[in-house]
Order: C-alpha cells, then sequence, then structure tokens
C-alpha cells in the first residue's frame, strides 16, 4: 500500500505485536529470569520454563517454588529487563522513511512506562517518536478515544494513520476520529491472535508486513 507522507502527516502505531514479534519479549524475560537463577545450566531451564509457558501452565509459580524466589521479584525482572527483540522486516524503513519526508511518529500501546519504554529502545526507535502515549501514564486503556486525542492534541497536524493487530479494541477509536487505519495480520506467532471480526471495527487496510507499505 503507499501512504502519501508530508509534514501533516503521522503515522502511529502500536507496540506489542504490530511493530515486533510479542512473544520474543517473553522468551527474552523468561531467559533473563532463568539466567539470574541458574546460570550454569540456563538452556535446560530455560527450555523447560518455555515448555511450561506453551503448555497453559504458570511458569512463575514453578520458578517460586523451585528456586523459593517471590513471584514479584520474577515478575519485576520480566517487566524491567532490558529485552532482546527487533522490529518485524520493513518498519525501520517505513520510519526512515516517513522521517525523511518530515512526517510525524507515533506510539499507541498498553502497559508499563519502563516495560513499553524498554521495548522501544531495544527496537531502536525511541528517538525518531514525537509522541508516545503509554497506558499506566494517562491512566485509561484502548479503546478510551483519551488515548488517540491525546495524540492529535501534541501533534495538531491533518492526517493520521494508525497501525495495530488487535482487532477488538485498536481501530474503534481512530475510526471514530476518522483516521486511517491498517490492520497487520497475525503471522501465526503473536502472543494474542488477532481475533478478527469483519463485521466490527474493520480497518480500512490489512497488510501481513511492513514490506508492503510504500512511503511516497
Amino acid at each position: 500500500m503507499d501512504i502519501k507522507i508530508d509534514k501533516h502527516t503521522a503515522l502511529v502505531f502500536d507496540l506489542d505485536d504490530t511493530l515486533y514479534n510479542e512473544l520474543e519479549f517473553l522468551k527474552s524475560a523468561y531467559w533473563e529470569i532463568c539466567f539470574n537463577l541458574k546460570p550454569k545450566d540456563v538452556y535446560t531451564l530455560f527450555n523447560f520454563v518455555f515448555s511450561l509457558y506453551r503448555n497453559g501452565k504458570n511458569p512463575f509459580l514453578y520458578l517460586s517454588e523451585t528456586f523459593c524466589v517471590p513471584i514479584e521479584q520474577l515478575l519485576n525482572t520480566y517487566r524491567t529487563h532490558t529485552p532482546k527483540i527487533k522490529p518485524f522486516p520493513g518498519v525501520l524503513n517505513v520510519i526512515k522513511e516517513v522521517k525523511k519526508k518530515n512526517g510525524k511518529l507515533g506510539i499507541i500501546t498498553d502497559g508499563r512506562i519502563i516495560t513499553q519504554s524498554n521495548k522501544l529502545k531495544s527496537l531502536g526507535i525511541w528517538e525518531d517518536i514525537d509522541c508516545c502515549i503509554i497506558s499506566e501514564s494517562i491512566g485509561s486503556e484502548k479503546p478510551n478515544l483519551k488515548n488517540f486525542k491525546l495524540v492529535e492534541e501534541d501533534l495538531k497536524l491533518n492526517t493520521y494513520y494508525y497501525f495495530g493487530d488487535n482487532f477488538k479494541k485498536d481501530f474503534i477509536a481512530p475510526l471514530v476520529l476518522g483516521w486511517h487505519t491498517v490492520g497487520v495480520m497475525d503471522n501465526g506467532m503473536n502472543i494474542h491472535p488477532n481475533n478478527c471480526d469483519f463485521q466490527l471495527n474493520v480497518p480500512e487496510c490489512l497488510i501481513r508486513s511492513f514490506e508492503e507499505v510504500s512511503i511516497i
């Protein structure tokens, strides 16, 4: 798809499973936790813990009971570690082209400030973002209109595009506000499937990769 960008246009993104694979964040966090608990046999512990997760078990409960560590301590590592993640193919090129044409970039994501900020820094795009709305910082989550209106109030532009992957909540508010909407389809590895309902909250366009996006 072609998107015409100028100084009056912003591309705004969801984060998890839109700009990168959230499963990779989970793996990164589990690895950090397992390394802290059993550095000499981290591979074995990590594989077992990830297997617990894939089978619907609670890895944190297992680790807490096995290593006598409070669950809250494990969760804190999960939330605050510096993740080893990378953007989906095409993301960095889209961001580079938008900036080259003097467009603006935004993030609207649910989650904790430190967790989501660390993700953006690890993805290498933190410095490129002109407006970042993280639910914890404003006390509301998508699909609340407030989260999207704050972007409009900050950037004060004419045209907005919103990219998201969650068909239950990502597109409700931007459709109400008259934004363009782009759905990033599940590649089969998302933590939470798209759960598409093509009767409701349908984005204008669907893509499977940011490599399908041309900034003109």
